[in-house]
C-alpha cells in the first residue's frame, strides 16, 4: 500500500479547519479582537474560508498528478502569507495578532515543508 504524501495530510487537515471554520466562524473573531461587539464582524471571512479551503484541499487531495497537486498547494501557501497580512492588521490586541501570524505563517511552512518532502520522495 502506498503511503500518502505530505501534500495530502497537509492537506487533510486543512479541509478539517475548513470545516471547522464554517461550524465554528467566531473562532477568528474571538483571535482578532476582545470586543464582543466587533467578533461578529469576522464570522463571514472565517465562513469564506470554509469553502476556499475544502476547494483547494480537495484539488490537493484528489489531483491527477503530482505537478497538479504541487500547484495547489502553492496556492494554499500563497493564501495562508495573503491571510497573514491581511489579518494581522485587523487584530486588536498583541496576542491576536501573534496568534494570527502563528497560525498563518505556521501553516504556510509547514505546506512548504510538505512540498518539499514530496518533491524528495
Amino acid at each position: 500500500m502506498k503511503k500518502p504524501s505530505y501534500s495530502a495530510l497537509m492537506s487533510a487537515a486543512t479541509a478539517g479547519y475548513a470545516v471547522f471554520a464554517l461550524a465554528k466562524p467566531r473562532h477568528l473573531g474571538a483571535a482578532l479582537t476582545t470586543s464582543p461587539l466587533k467578533q461578529p464582524d469576522y464570522d463571514v471571512v472565517a465562513r469564506l474560508f470554509g469553502p476556499r479551503d475544502l476547494a483547494i484541499s480537495s484539488m490537493a487531495l484528489f489531483a491527477p498528478s503530482a505537478r497538479v497537486r504541487e500547484q495547489a498547494m502553492v496556492a494554499r501557501v500563497a493564501l495562508d502569507l495573503t491571510d497573514a497580512a491581511l489579518l494581522s492588521r485587523e487584530a486588536t490586541h498583541t496576542a491576536g495578532k501573534a496568534k494570527v501570524l502563528a497560525a498563518t505563517l505556521t501553516w504556510a511552512a509547514l505546506n512548504v515543508a510538505a512540498i518539499r518532502a514530496d518533491r524528495k520522495a
